[in-house]
């Protein structure tokens, strides 16, 4: 303070002055990947969108950019990809109606969804640049996606996400944890949820984990 008066006085301040910026804008972007495969049907897919609404809602206090897209599909050739809403777009009625009407759908057919978000998210201006998937399940579809290629495919896809400075993480709700997950993922990128009620909850516990 005192340099910064004798500055203005016009003086010479004293040389022994150190000036840090203190920057107190969060540079982060994070797209939610919500799965809309049909054993998300009934609680689940409630359970998914309460937690998207007060997510969202978190992310607004925070002042986060964030984009929200639902997957589902049905063979390679149907590769479903659903705009909740996107990075720039403001949150407001029309994206709480989006959410509401989110409805469990076909296959988890993982590895597209998450090589199209991966172009979104690399494409945008932020030191940190998250992608969360909320998902009930391991990659599946009936044309022999599931098993070792939806796996391996699934996994190569984080790969390629890492390389191009995106951090994927998962939130996976089943009765039980089961090592694909990590495989896919990495032991330390993912969280197993075994109580559904309790996810509406833990996704803003879980992103504010990830984002300090």
């Amino acid at each position: 303070m005192e340099a910064f008066n004798d500055y203005r006085a016009g003086l010479y301040p004293s040389e022994r002055v150190f000036v840090r910026l203190s920057r107190d804008r969060r540079d982060i972007v994070t797209a939610f990947l919500i799965d809309l495969s049909g054993s998300t049907s009934g609680w689940v897919n409630e359970m998914e969108r309460a937690a998207l609404l007060i997510m969202s809602e978190a992310m607004q206090v925070l002042k986060d950019r964030f984009a929200i897209y639902g997957f589902s599909g049905r063979t390679r050739r149907r590769c479903e990809l659903f705009r909740v809403k996107g990075i720039d777009e403001p949150y407001g009625d029309a994206v709480k109606r989006r959410i509401s009407n989110l409805r469990a759908l076909e296959y988890t057919r993982l590895g597209p969804p998450i090589r199209h978000l991966t172009k979104i998210l690399s494409g945008a201006e932020a030191k940190t640049r998250l992608l969360i998937t909320l998902s009930d399940g391991k990659p599946d579809d009936y044309d022999g996606y599931r098993g070792d290629y939806g796996i391996e495919d699934t996994r190569q896809a984080l790969i390629e996400a890492k390389r191009m400075g995106v951090h994927p993480f998962c939130i996976t709700i089943d009765k039980a944890e089961h090592s694909y997950i990590s495989h896919m993922y990495g032991a330390v990128n993912y969280v197993f949820i075994d109580d559904l009620s309790k996810l509406p909850m833990r996704v803003p516990e879980i992103y504010r984990r990830l984002t300090t």
